[in-house]
This record gives C-alpha cells, sequence and structure tokens, in this order.
C-alpha cells in the first residue's frame, strides 16, 4: 500500500530555516508530479511548491525565492528547502505525489506542523 510519510516540520524563528522531507513508502509505480501544499488555520489548503519527474518546479508566489523543491527518484522521495521563514508560512505542510500508470491517483501525507514566531 502506497503511503507517504513525511519528516522535518517543527519550530522556527523568524529569518531561519527548515528542511521538510516525504517518502513514497510501499513500491510504488510511476510517480509523477511530487509537490509540496500547506494550509493555515482558517485558510484553504494552497501550492507551495511542485516538481515534476524530469525536475521541473513551480512555486507559489508568497515563496517563490526563498523555497526550493527537489527529489531524489531513486529513493522516491521529494524535499522542500524553507529559507527566510516568516510567521506567516506558519501552516501544516502536506506531501502530495501523483501516481500510476495510464490512470494515476493523487496520494496525500498526514501534514507536518510549521510554526514560524519568535
Amino acid at each position: 500500500q502506497v503511503q507517504l510519510v513525511e519528516s522535518g516540520g517543527g519550530s522556527v524563528q523568524p529569518g531561519g530555516s527548515l528542511r521538510l522531507s516525504c517518502e513514497v513508502t510501499g513500491d510504488p509505480f510511476n510517480i509523477h508530479d511530487m509537490g509540496w501544499y500547506r494550509q493555515a488555520p482558517g485558510k484553504s489548503r494552497e501550492l507551495v511548491a511542485s516538481v515534476s519527474s524530469d525536475g521541473r518546479a513551480m512555486y507559489g508566489d508568497s515563496v517563490r525565492g526563498r523555497f526550493s523543491i527537489s527529489r531524489d527518484n531513486a529513493k522516491n522521495t521529494v524535499f522542500l528547502q524553507m529559507n527566510s521563514l516568516k510567521p506567516e508560512d506558519t501552516a501544516v505542510y502536506y506531501c502530495n505525489a501523483d501516481i500510476g500508470g495510464s490512470v494515476s491517483m493523487d496520494f496525500w501525507g498526514n501534514g507536518t506542523l510549521v510554526t514560524v514566531s519568535a
């Protein structure tokens, strides 16, 4: 059974950095796009960043230039390096992966909390 296992969340002061990791376990077949979304209290879930299987990345406007997404296809893992963190980056961060052959499915992790405060 495919699962997305996230790690790396925590608390950090403004201006600090964190690195999130997400491993797809369960012998997934053909992982397409992988990405990170976040949801802050009282707000809807939003795209943070995504990366295609060949490494093309895209970012949400609020994180562009501060966050960097990458993936290790051999380890079925996606990373999110978050620098210059701001209080408004506080949210639960969810890993997402599009997995499958001719018919693919979206899979989600359980989320990891990132708190940015002084």
